[in-house]
């Protein structure tokens, strides 16, 4: 994934509208047999996502996305593929506003996030940017607590390269081994057969891609892969101790 670790960072702050559908086996080869005369292939067509997400020990701000709120943001570190020493990753402060999505983003080698985060060594990103996500840790003083991946194969508009199609499989997490470089090894969290999308726009949706989704039944989903993972496997044992005081 080499090629991945070497994007460009001039883009870092954008904003697009994101909708995300569960489609099974039969839907997805009928939906993309569709849309194929429309999309061709990203200028990186496959990979593998790896997110360390950043949250307090109650996971405050996963339980405030779930529900629902006009406002939320969350902090995430990325890379694509396992990252060595040197390799880039992500750090993305991710903000929507109904279904507005805002993201602030900075791009650094693995060595200087661990030099910003341990000796608060300020790496030449956008200052703008490192602000606002410190502020965010201000706030919260958040940590790695979740570990998640995920295998995507992606597209683009021939017409409209604003427009992006992207298709997630092989979902996985681990709470332990916090490290983007340790591997992108996970416990899986949903059914194998399933295919989430995510259609990208930054404006409104063309009508061939309407049509494709209504044929297949296929409508927009809510899915968040953190607060999935959170709601499934991590909320019963890591309830705030106020809340597990007044269920027992």
């Amino acid at each position: 994934m080499k090629g991945m670790s070497t994007m460009s960072n001039t883009m870092s702050t954008f904003k697009r509208y994101e909708n995300k559908y569960m489609m099974d086996d039969r839907q997805y080869a009928a939906f993309f047999k569709a849309i194929a005369p429309y999309v061709a292939a990203d200028e990186y067509p496959q990979y593998t996502i790896c997110n360390l997400y950043y949250d307090t020990d109650t996971f405050e701000i996963i339980r405030q996305s779930l529900d629902k709120p006009v406002y939320k943001e969350k902090l995430r570190l990325r890379s694509y593929g396992t990252p060595d020493g040197e390799g880039k990753v992500f750090f993305e402060l991710k903000k929507k506003y109904k279904k507005e999505v805002f993201k602030r983003r900075v791009s650094m080698s693995v060595q200087e996030f661990n030099d910003y985060l341990l000796h608060g060594t300020m790496p030449d990103v956008s200052p703008q940017v490192m602000r606002e996500i410190g502020f965010f840790m201000s706030l919260y003083h958040p940590q790695p607590k979740v570990y998640i991946a995920y295998d995507r194969v992606a597209f683009k508009g021939k017409d409209d390269e604003t427009l992006r199609i992207t298709f997630d499989k092989n979902i996985r997490y681990r709470i332990s081994d916090l490290n983007l470089s340790s591997g992108d090894y996970g416990q899986q969290i949903i059914d194998p057969s399933q295919h989430l999308a995510e259609i990208k726009v930054a404006g409104a949706m063309p009508l061939w891609l309407s049509k494709a989704l209504d044929e297949q039944h296929v409508y927009p989903t809510s899915f968040s892969k953190y607060g999935y993972c959170y709601q499934n496997y991590l909320a019963a044992s890591h309830r705030p101790a106020a809340i597990q005081a007044a269920t027992a």
